[in-house]
Order: structure tokens, then C-alpha cells, then sequence
């Protein structure tokens, strides 16, 4: 009988998932963790901070379906890895986090850097264990599945050192290849959806992030189309609905949301499909009045005293495809109403300043990216305008962190695009603050040669802060991140920087970027007063 190391077994267990990468930071009581992933299928991907490990193993779920790894060493690195994780699990992506820890003899005792990773991970993540000797294909067959099943999320795996150098004979008798079935939506509930729909006059759809996991995009489609009704669209959501097509009038909670908001006020009906109010709160936008169908994978989370008229729990694909043989609704949305809406929306963007402004950035990002690009979007004031005005054309071509937030996660999220996609361009957006945040983790990119593209919306202040003090009448205490002499580097960590002050320079720098084989800093210098109006 062969007998191998628990830290061989857990990588075989890995690569069993499917899981490629595992990202992470090596210490002394992980070390034998990472000897066991060398020459395995999964690879050990080094970063810069720990945060880093949890949102690049987080976007490598989001694109492969496959859940994400990774790793920390005890006490510090634990703690820093947490932001990554939170990201997954509010924004509902498997992952695996695993953090080592001291031999079971220190168990119990005082010792340095030992905590308990148990507690400080069981707020952020569904299920927490300890890995033990000669029972990890249990354990991680567990692990893989509550991590998939709806709504998924990471699980965290403390890993003790003196475990992960022991022997045994454990053998796999079967492991988790895909998420579990999610159950069929009630009859009842479908037959009372119907006839709701179909007495609307004016019947509003809501799309949310449940849709990226749906596998439902062509039958939403084929709904939306078939009745010509009008959809709204959380910032997660985006891509499963064209936004150059007549239907589509905008996204919620983002820049000119009164906008979006005058335009929904008639409705009489709102459909929300995958909608996760982890996004956007229902209260927020829903008047208490208005009936609600809720068809998503679990029930609407949703104050007492609003109208949920039905809730149907359970597959959205198979609830849209019962839906589509709903004969044609007789509603009065209007079609030139639709459209003077549309133009509307698209008015209010248009720069006022002769300076350069973020909308302008961002219309030649989507001119100059390729269809198939991805961009990679960080937490920020240009958030706003990117979910209002950038189209992916297809789901998974934006990315996010929307319902964790965090800022810092655009440079590593775009990393780990890269890696998952190296045929694709890739291009990741951040304001200055959230690239200070995490620029070290550029080195990564330039040690991996990846050719990402890291585009700096530079204004010198935390934007979004600086509106909402404006608001308030504050002074804007504590927002501004340069001193007044500041000059641009040439590079980061071996990174080319080009410095771009006006729409026809940041053009070329976009040009010049998309053929380098390197990452590249394109250091873009744009004029802040447009976030005051637009946000």
C-alpha cells in the first residue's frame, strides 16, 4: 500500500476539482503544502499580499466555473488574506482558502502569530474545517460542494504543519466535477407568475448577479425580445443583455440613477430575474406598491411591507423557459418613450469640461478594446460611470467587485484574468487610490510576462469621498493622495509607464498598449468636476 504526505493528497484533490492555480505567499508552517503543489498540475502562483491571493483566486472561479484556491501563512497573513475572501464570498464565488497553522502539540497554547483562523473566517465564508490525517477526500469532497452549491462562496481549511507532513494510505473513491443541481421551480408558483405577467400593462424586468451563474443568457434573451419589455441591470449583471438594444435602459444604483429611476417609476410590475440584492438593496429602487416576481435560486431578501406577489425559488433557466410560452403581453411601454429615454441617459454623460474627463477615457477604452477584451474594474467614483456606460456585449467581459466593494481589486482580479485567458486583452481600470493600494502586485504581472494593461484614472483624490463630503458641505479632509510636486515614475517594478494628459494621447498609449508583449501603467490624467454632476 503507497502512502504519501496529507499535503500530496490535498493536491490531488485539487487537481481532481479542476483548480489550475493556487495563489498565495509561502511560510514556514505552508512550505511543505507548496514542495507538494511543485510538478503537480496545480500551480503555486506567488503574490505580493495576501488580499491579492483571495481576489485573483476568486476571478479565476468567476471565468472557469471551476472553484479558486488559496493560500496564506498563519496569523498576518491569515488576516490579510481575509479581504480576499470576503470579496468571494459576498459577490458569491467558490473558493477554497486555505491557511496554515502550528503543529496540533501548540494547540491550545500561547504562541506567536497563532490565532484562531476559525473564527476570524467563519463570518466570510460558509464552512470552516481543520484538515485531519487520513480523512481529506471527505473533507474536501465536503468542502468543493458546499462551495459550489447555491448560493456559493469560499470555505476555509486550516491546514496544521505536522498534518501536512504526514503519511497516509487514503485513497479517492469519487470527488465533485460540478456544482450540485439546483431544484426545479414550483409549478404553482410558475402558473401565478403567468397571469401576473400577462394582466401587467406595464411590466419592468430587473436583472442581478444570480444570471452569471444561470447559464441562461439566450432564454432572457429570447423573453426580453419576444415581449420587447424594457430590463434594468445591477452593476454584476451586466453583459447578459446588449446594451445597444432598444430594451436596455440602464443600470441601477450607478452615475444619473434619477435618470434610470424616472424612467422605471410607471411600472407596474417588476420581474426580477437573478436578482441578488447584495448589489442593490430592492428598497432602494422598488416602491413598496409595486407587485414583485421574484425567481432567483433562493427567496427575495426583502423588508416587511413591500409587495413580493411571487416568489418562484429554484433553476432560472428552467423558469425561463416555462416563461416563453407566455402568449404575447399587450403591455404600453412605448417605443419612442423608450428611445427619448435611452437618448437621455447617453445626453447626460456628455463632458461639460474642456479638460479631460473620465467618460472620455472610458469611450476610447471601448472603442479601442476588442470585442473579446476584458476589463477589469475597480472600486471607485469611475465605477459609476463604467456601469452606466461601459457595454461587455457578453457576460464575463466586466468584472467587479460590487457586493464586498473593495478597492485594490482590479490589478490583481486582472492578473488572474490574464492567466485564466492569456489569448484575450485584458485591461484593468482603477483610480489612483485603489492602485496605490495594490501596485505592488504589478511585480507579479511583469515576473508571470503578462501583458496586462493597467489603466490609472489619475485625479490626485479619493473622488467618491471627495463627492459625498462635497455634498454634505464637508471640507474635503483626508481625500487628497498627492503633494503638490509629485512627478510620474517611468516604471513600475519594470512595468513601462506612458503618461497621458488628453484624449488623443491616452488613444495612442491605448494603441501602443494592446500590441506590447509586457504589462504597461498607462498613467491617465483626467479632470475630477465631472464625478460632482454625474454621480
Amino acid at each position: 500500500m503507497s502512502l504519501r504526505s496529507t499535503a500530496e493528497i490535498v493536491s490531488d484533490c485539487l487537481e481532481r476539482a479542476g483548480t489550475q492555480y493556487i495563489f498565495g505567499y509561502p511560510g514556514g508552517q505552508n512550505i511543505r503544502f507548496i514542495e507538494a503543489l511543485y510538478g503537480s498540475k496545480v500551480k503555486f502562483i506567488l503574490v505580493t499580499h495576501e488580499a491579492c491571493a483571495g481576489f485573483m483566486a476568486d476571478v479565476y472561479s468567476r471565468l472557469t466555473g471551476n472553484v479558486g484556491a488559496c493560500l496564506s501563512t498563519l496569523g498576518p497573513g491569515a488576516t490579510n488574506m481575509t479581504t480576499g475572501v470576503g470579496n468571494a464570498f459576498l459577490d458569491r464565488v467558490p473558493v477554497l482558502a486555505f491557511t496554515a497553522k502550528m503543529g496540533r502539540i501548540w494547540k491550545g497554547r500561547t504562541v506567536q502569530m497563532q490565532i484562531d483562523h476559525r473564527k476570524l473566517y467563519a463570518p466570510i465564508t460558509k464552512w470552516s474545517a481543520e484538515l485531519e490525517t487520513g480523512r481529506i477526500y471527505p473533507v474536501l469532497t465536503k468542502a468543493i460542494t458546499v462551495a459550489l452549491s447555491e448560493q456559493p462562496g469560499p470555505v476555509h481549511l486550516d491546514f496544521p504543519e505536522d498534518v501536512a507532513e504526514e503519511l497516509s494510505p487514503e485513497t479517492c473513491f469519487g470527488f465533485p466535477s460540478a456544482p450540485p443541481a439546483v431544484g426545479r421551480p414550483d409549478d404553482q408558483a410558475l402558473r401565478d407568475a403567468e397571469k401576473l405577467i400577462a394582466q401587467a400593462k406595464r411590466p419592468l424586468v430587473a436583472i442581478g448577479l444570480t444570471m452569471n451563474r444561470a447559464r441562461a443568457t439566450p432564454e432572457l434573451r429570447e423573453f426580453i425580445q419576444k415581449h420587447n419589455l424594457p430590463v434594468v441591470s445591477t452593476m454584476m449583471a451586466k453583459g447578459h443583455i446588449d446594451e445597444d438594444s432598444s430594451q436596455f435602459v440602464g443600470v441601477l444604483g450607478r452615475a444619473k440613477r434619477d435618470i434610470v429611476g424616472e424612467y422605471c417609476h410607471p411600472a407596474d410590475l417588476v420581474i426580477a430575474i437573478g436578482y441578488d440584492p447584495i448589489e442593490f438593496s430592492y428598497e432602494d429602487w422598488l416602491p413598496k406598491d409595486v407587485p414583485l416576481i421574484h425567481i432567483d435560486s433562493v427567496p427575495a431578501d426583502i423588508a416587511p411591507g413591500f409587495s413580493v406577489a411571487c416568489e418562484i425559488c429554484g433553476d432560472i433557466r428552467t423558469s425561463l423557459q416555462r416563461l416563453l410560452q407566455i402568449p404575447l403581453i399587450n403591455h404600453q411601454w412605448e417605443d419612442y418613450h423608450r428611445e427619448a429615454h435611452r437618448k437621455k441617459l447617453k445626453e447626460a454623460f456628455k463632458p461639460v469640461s474642456k479638460t479631460f474627463t473620465p467618460q472620455q477615457a472610458l469611450s476610447a477604452m471601448r472603442e479601442v478594446l476588442p470585442a473579446d477584451g476584458i476589463l477589469v474594474s475597480d472600486v471607485g467614483a469611475h465605477t459609476h460611470i463604467i456601469g452606466q456606460l461601459w457595454n461587455p456585449k457578453e457576460p464575463g467581459r466586466l468584472l467587479v467587485s460590487n457586493g464586498w466593494s473593495s478597492m485594490g481589486f482590479a490589478i490583481p482580479a486582472a492578473i488572474a484574468a490574464k492567466l485564466v485567458h492569456p489569448e484575450r486583452p485584458v485591461m484593468a481600470c482603477t483610480g489612483d487610490g485603489g492602485f496605490l493600494m495594490m501596485v505592488g502586485e504589478i511585480s507579479t504581472a511583469v515576473r508571470l510576462s503578462l501583458p496586462v494593461i493597467f489603466i490609472v484614472l489619475r485625479d490626485n483624490y479619493l473622488s467618491l469621498i471627495n463627492v459625498k463630503q462635497h455634498r454634505k458641505k464637508y471640507h474635503p479632509s483626508g481625500v487628497a493622495l498627492f503633494n503638490t510636486d509629485y512627478r510620474s515614475s517611468d516604471n513600475f517594478f519594470g512595468a513601462e509607464v506612458i503618461v497621458a494628459a488628453e484624449e488623443e494621447e491616452f488613444r495612442a498609449a491605448l494603441h501602443r498598449a494592446l500590441k506590447c508583449e509586457k504589462p504597461i501603467v498607462i498613467e491617465t490624467l483626467i479632470d475630477p468636476l465631472e464625478y460632482q454632476r454625474l454621480i
